[in-house]
Parts: C-alpha cells; sequence; structure tokens
C-alpha cells in the first residue's frame, strides 16, 4: 500500500527553530528497555502513538511505564492546525482490525487507564465516529479498565458524538487548544463555540460521564483569555482540565512567543479549582492525556 498522501502546512511569520529553552524545560531522557518493549509492540500490531506522531516530550517517561495514548484512524490528518505535528493530507479509509489490535496492545501492557485518539477525519461521512466507536467497545471487553477517548470536533454532528458516547468511555476528552483569539491563527478549521458545544451536549446525554479538555500556552495569549476559557469549560460543565506549554515541533510551525514560568502555570492551576473543577493538571510538560490516570484519581478524591 502507498503511503497516504502528505501535506505540510508553511506558517509565514516562522522564526528560527532553535530556540533556547529555559531551565524548566529540560528533561533527563530515559534509556529503558521498556522503551524497546513498547515501540517493539506498537510494530508488531501496526499500531501508532500520538506520542509519536505528535513529537511528544513525554514519550520516553511514558513509554518507560510502559503507557502509551493510542492514535487510531491513521496517521494523516485531514486538517491543517498550526501547532501539530502530525502530519497532514489524504488519509487512508479506517483499518477494520484496528479496534482488535488496540485492546490487545492494551492487555499485553497491563494498562488501567487507556488514552485513545485519533487524527481528525473530516473526509469520512461519520468523522471516524464509528470506528472510534469500535475501539471503545473492544477495550471495554478487558476488565477493570478506565477508558478515556480523547476526540476530534466531528463538526459538531451531534449523531456522531451521540455514537461515542452510547460506547461508554469513562472520560470523554475534548480540547480547546487555545483562547478564542488565537483560533484563525492556531486552529483555523475549527471553531472554539462549537468545542463547548460539544463538551456540554456530552454532559447532557451522559451526566455521570467525565468530561475533559485542554489547552496549550506560550502562544500569546493572556492570563485573563485564559482565565475566561476556564470559565466557559466549567459553564459546559467540564469536569477535568490540563494546561500546558506549546513547544515548536519543527519550523514549519507556530512559533512559541512565551516560555510560561511554572509559578504562573500553578496560578492557573489554583484559579482552575476555583471555577469548580475536579481536577487540574498544570506545568510545563503536561499534556492532555500526560499521566491521565494520576489526574482521573485525582478527579475522583475532589468528588468525594
Amino acid at each position: 500500500m502507498k503511503d497516504a498522501q502528505v501535506l505540510t502546512p508553511m506558517v509565514a511569520d516562522a522564526k528560527p527553530a532553535r530556540t533556547p529553552l529555559p531551565p524548566w524545560l529540560k528533561k533527563r531522557l530515559h534509556a529503558d528497555v521498556s522503551l524497546s518493549f513498547v515501540r517493539d509492540l506498537l510494530d508488531e500490531l501496526r499500531l501508532t502513538t500520538v506520542c509519536q506522531n505528535a513529537r511528544c516530550p513525554n514519550i520516553g517517561e511514558c513509554f518507560a511505564r510502559h503507557t502509551a495514548t493510542f492514535m487510531i484512524l491513521g496517521k494523516v490528518c485531514s486538517r491543517a492546525c498550526g501547532f501539530c505535528a502530525v502530519n497532514r493530507g489524504q488519509p487512508h479509509p479506517p483499518d477494520p482490525d484496528e479496534p482488535a489490535r488496540v485492546a490487545e496492545a492494551t492487555r499485553r501492557l497491563g494498562l488501567r487507564h487507556v488514552v485513545v485518539t485519533s487524527v481528525t477525519r473530516d473526509d469520512l461521512p461519520d468523522g471516524g465516529s464509528d470506528h472510534f466507536r469500535r475501539t471503545i467497545l473492544a477495550l471495554r471487553e478487558l476488565p477493570n479498565l478506565i477508558i478515556e477517548a480523547l476526540t476530534p470536533d466531528f463538526r459538531g454532528h451531534e449523531a456522531h458524538i451521540s455514537a461515542l458516547v452510547s460506547a461508554g468511555p469513562t472520560i470523554y476528552n475534548h480540547n480547546v487548544e487555545t483562547v478564542p483569539r488565537l483560533y484563525p491563527r492556531v486552529r483555523p478549521q475549527a471553531d472554539y463555540r462549537r468545542s463547548l458545544a460539544l463538551l456540554a451536549f456530552v454532559k447532557e446525554t451522559a451526566p455521570a460521564m467525565f468530561t475533559k479538555s485542554g489547552l496549550m500556552v506560550g502562544l500569546g495569549e493572556r492570563a485573563d483569555e485564559v482565565h475566561e476559557v476556564m470559565r466557559d469549560l466549567r459553564a459546559a460543565r467540564c469536569d477535568i482540565l490540563t494546561i500546558g506549554q506549546y513547544l515548536r515541533p519543527s519550523p514549519q510551525h507556530l512559533p512559541v512567543e512565551r516560555f510560561v514560568p511554572p509559578a504562573e502555570f500553578d496560578e492557573f492551576k489554583q484559579v482552575a479549582l476555583g471555577y469548580g473543577f475536579k481536577a487540574v493538571a498544570s506545568g510545563p510538560f503536561v499534556r492532555s492525556s500526560y499521566n491521565a490516570e494520576a489526574v482521573f484519581v485525582d478527579s475522583g478524591r475532589r468528588n468525594a
């Protein structure tokens, strides 16, 4: 099978790729036999992870703990967000055997909390929601497993969102990514209000289901705009929030406008908890699925 056509977006105001990192963004690399084990397992089962395709800085740490966020529906996204390292272009049709392979990898890794995400598939009539649904149903065959679905917006189609919710993930995660003012530059094919409406619809459809969202900072947003996003998410009854530093994947992606100090991440966390989130992960290396199990456990403590 030939590779899907891949397109790389160009960012007009791109700055030099090598911006010196502040001390708090330097991380020790993991050299562990577990890294090879996870990579070999993914290769064997022909699976991919967002850890690899989005060039996540936490990949070594997570693989060393036998943790991975599975990325279904291929490696090529139908959208072209200015921050994302995943390839853009014309994707292949969904692989019907992929849900079973995700479940097998989860079993062999001994996961207690599994995160499943996907590229955006605007090329598919249902946006890939049925493939997502079948993956969750395959995972539900495994005992005592927390299932977190990190989904695209499905263009706001409630029928597609409902199909996924009907499969019964423990957590429905959909990221707003940034503040509304920056959407035309950061997420030109997405819509802030549509993302909020998705989270609100999930909560209306399944009140007991946890909802979760995340955003990046360092793209030029102001603190008051971040606070506004927090209030909007709580108005949509979002339970869990993640906030992390945007890191530029390549010279073709949006530049980092500012490296946010750890103290400001701590302030964001306290503000968010004050707004009523059940759990908040806020820090330079935080990503939507990073330490997802610990964040979920924390939400249970606050809900007790």
